[in-house]
């Protein structure tokens, strides 16, 4: 069953009974004039709707997750299912060669054995969506008719109405917390898992970095788990490099375009300079790999450097910074334009000169949105991935050489978690243990972020 057309038929039904509530809410008042309507028809009309609407839509979401299970156990109980294997990868694509099939996604089969299936998948799908669609109308009409009978002169509709839509708000704004806690319970999950194969220690202060994921699950190697070359790439290409280039280029250009920039310039500099924000990372990563890398190593053997990688942390490092200057540049605007015009004038009133305003009236007023801007950008750019596959290589080297090749947390779980390897590898399982440091030093950012706006934040009338 398409969820398509669960959703217009909702949208159908609900429009006629919106309709037929407000005609039925109009009635009232033109049998008894005199009436006294607690709510107007517009209220009754929403509130048939919402009962005819919601319910088939909550049946639907849940019957798009249950139908395609309950269509493979019945093409399973069919008499041409038994010929097929019991366990394992063949059935699962012979069933996947035959439901791609039956359902148009596919032309035909590869496999002459999924051939037999095809038939019983399309009856399968058949039913079970004629189900959907007889469960979802009769939803329709139970939740209409009731909501229907309902509906008198002193029936409080508005209250009921808002009621419903303050529900709607609360489960929206809980999805984010519950994405948040499954991300958590999932990560921890996986990483107690990974420290029943690995020790803690080894894996959070080791220095070699090597997870090989054909060896035996059973006796890992924990000197090959050492994660700190993971973490001083991060930190050196993200933290440092990035930073070196995002927060002074980013501060400088904002406070030029709120206090020296006229009116036409900022009209176009503003927005050309956040169109960097909206550029892909696989963009960044051609242009460092193909561009930036190879200018880095020809300066370096310019002056002398010995054998200089084509792919390097520095190389990584400088385009990220310009690809996070839009965060530094855009809450450092905001917050400089916030700050009272007041202040600035009675700065100047006060003889200080233009610049002596900015940095011990403006900026230090700012701070707080400022802050908040780098640890965004720190954020992001610790999390990026292309740019240092594509410019850094996936090395983990423990080094403070900007010219040599490194790899970040991101990479290697990108790298752990594409491929066959099974989950029950510690190399595999590895790549949610870093997920979880990364996880609770981005979270960190955030407290301090908090805790800075918080300390420096000021009130102006």
């Amino acid at each position: 069953m398409s969820p398509a057309i669960i959703f217009l038929l909702a949208l159908g039904l609900a429009l006629a009974g919106w309709l037929a509530a407000r005609a039925r809410a109009w009635s009232f008042r033109r049998a008894d004039p005199g009436v006294r309507m607690a709510a107007r028809p517009t209220y009754h009309a929403w509130y048939v709707a919402l009962w005819i609407a919601l319910p088939m839509l909550l049946f639907g979401v849940v019957w798009t997750i249950l139908a395609p299970n309950l269509v493979d156990q019945a093409v399973l109980a069919s008499p041409v299912a038994a010929d097929l294997p019991a366990f394992g990868f063949q059935r699962d694509t012979l069933l996947a060669e035959a439901r791609n099939v039956a359902s148009g996604a596919s032309a035909a089969v590869f496999n002459p054995q999924a051939q037999a299936l095809v038939e019983p998948y399309r009856e399968a799908m058949a039913r079970y969506a004629w189900i959907g669609i007889a469960v979802s109308l009769v939803l329709a009409f139970l939740g209409g008719a009731w909501s229907f009978l309902k509906l008198k002169p002193d029936f409080r509709a508005r209250t009921r109405v808002e009621r419903i839509v303050m529900t709607i708000l609360l489960l929206a704004s809980l999805v984010a917390i519950l994405t948040t806690i499954g991300i958590v319970v999932s990560l921890v999950f996986e990483t107690i898992r990974f420290f029943g194969m690995v020790n803690p220690l080894d894996f959070l202060f080791g220095l070699h970095w090597g997870p090989d994921p054909m060896s035996s699950p059973d006796s890992p190697d924990p000197t090959r788990y050492g994660a700190v070359p993971l973490f001083w790439g991060t930190i050196f290409i993200g933290a440092i490099i990035a930073m070196i280039v995002a927060i002074p280029l980013g501060l400088m250009s904002a406070i030029y375009l709120t206090q020296y920039a006229a009116p036409s310039m900022r009209r176009w500099v503003k927005p050309a300079l956040e169109i960097l924000a909206g550029v892909p990372t696989v963009v960044y990563g051609y242009f460092a790999a193909l561009t930036i890398a190879p200018s880095i190593r020809d300066i370096a053997l310019f002056f002398g450097a010995s054998n200089p990688s084509s792919e390097s942390a520095l190389a990584a490092g400088l385009v990220m910074g310009v690809m996070i200057i839009p965060f530094v540049s855009s809450m450092a605007d905001d917050s400089i334009a916030a700050v009272p015009s007041a202040m600035r004038d009675g700065s100047l009133a006060m003889g200080a000169t233009k610049s002596e305003t900015i940095r011990k009236v403006l900026v230090p007023a700012a701070l707080p949105g400022i802050v908040a801007g780098v640890m965004l950008a720190v954020s992001r750019a610790i999390g990026e991935t292309m740019i240092v596959v594509m410019a850094a290589s996936t090395a983990a080297n423990l080094s403070a050489n900007p010219l040599e090749a490194m790899t970040t947390v991101t990479v290697q779980i990108v790298a752990m978690l594409t491929g066959e390897g099974s989950f029950d590898h510690p190399a595999t399982l590895s790549a949610f243990a870093l997920g979880f440091v990364l996880f609770l030093v981005t979270l960190a950012l955030n407290f301090i972020a908090l805790r800075v706006v918080k300390r420096f934040r000021e009130a102006y009338d």
